[in-house]
């Protein structure tokens, strides 16, 4: 399995401040063999960052791990320490504080023509409230509407614990 051009992310130190930047996702390939997923978790517990959404795909040959944290630039670091092959997107975050803001979230987006690609829950999020991760055609116009239709977007400062 090739690993995917990392240039892009140079290799910086630094401090724990997530900004109010875009949420990013890492797709991280891991091998289809036992233990691996934890394996991977345990990394994370060991530098104290917090996996706050997860999803995985499964295929023939490997496991896609498709997860937000709240810290991005040490969860790349670590994975570049520990020699996972990851990928990065900017993903849209919304907040759900109840089960009929889902279909408020897929009519606006039906209304603006934009496409899920895929959506999943967060597993905790600071505050209590619900959240989901969607991926999306377009992250810009989908924020802006989201926006406008009282929806909350959150940014990964938001999730930073």
């Amino acid at each position: 399995m090739l690993k995917p051009d990392m240039s892009e992310f140079p290799e910086t130190q630094v401090a724990r401040d997530p900004g109010g930047e875009a949420v990013r996702q890492f797709t991280i390939w891991a091998d289809n063999k036992v233990g691996r997923l934890n394996e991977l978790l345990a990394h994370f517990a060991d530098r104290d960052l917090h996996v706050m959404a997860i999803t995985t795909v499964d295929t023939t040959d490997s496991t896609l791990v498709r997860l937000v944290a709240d810290y991005p630039e040490e969860v790349a670091q670590m994975l570049d320490e520990h020699n996972f092959c990851y990928s990065t997107v900017e993903i849209v975050a919304v907040e759900i504080p109840s089960s009929d803001y889902l279909y408020r979230v897929t009519c606006a987006l039906v209304q603006a023509e934009i496409n899920i690609h895929y959506i999943y829950p967060f597993v905790a999020r600071p505050g209590g409230k619900t959240a989901l991760v969607l991926r999306l055609e377009d992250n810009d116009i989908a924020r802006d509407v989201l926006t406008r239709h009282q929806i909350r977007v959150l940014s990964q400062s938001d999730i930073a614990r």
